[in-house]
């Protein structure tokens, strides 16, 4: 479980989080975080739940995040992403 909640943090969310195979939890929301979500977040098979929201993330929601079966919940709001879900 990772919870950077309220912290200020800016630049991108790294493609190299795909390499955190055990992660359940990653929450990132209210802070200055940029860029896409990467595909690599896909590779997260044990992911429970990913909060970005309230972040400046934009591009759209890439195709792996459907493939993450134990996703329970996905915030995004307040983001400038688009395209379809």
């Amino acid at each position: 479980k990772y919870s950077f909640y309220e912290n200020d943090l800016s630049g991108t969310i790294p493609s190299e989080i795909g390499m955190l195979s055990q992660l359940q939890m990653f929450w990132l929301s209210n802070n200055y975080v940029d860029g896409t979500i990467p595909s690599e977040v896909g590779m997260l098979s044990q992911l429970l739940a990913l909060d970005l929201h309230n972040n400046g993330i934009s591009g759209f929601i890439p195709s792996q995040v459907g493939r993450l079966s134990q996703l329970q919940q996905l915030k995004l709001t307040d983001n400038n992403i688009e395209g379809t879900i």
